[in-house]
């Protein structure tokens, strides 16, 4: 799976931070309610709009993200 399929950066949408393709909910929102110790199951119940490939998609884009700023900075 590509989390780009999934996770887009509009300008203008949530003040262009990463959402949900076709949502406003952005990566960070899902990303406070996992640590918050929302289960998938809930956070699926509370956003109808949203599917599992969506919380394993921010994930995925979480994991890259943070793989890019422990990356050592090019010289």
């Amino acid at each position: 799976m590509r989390f780009e399929d999934h996770i887009t950066v509009t300008a203008g949408v949530r003040g262009g931070k990463p959402c949900i393709r076709g949502t406003r909910i952005t990566v960070a929102d899902v990303l406070e309610y996992l640590a918050g110790g929302m289960s998938e199951a809930q956070i699926l119940g509370e956003f109808p709009e949203l599917r599992p490939e969506h919380i394993r998609a921010v994930l995925a884009f979480a994991a890259a993200r943070e793989r890019r700023l422990a990356e050592p900075p090019a010289t």
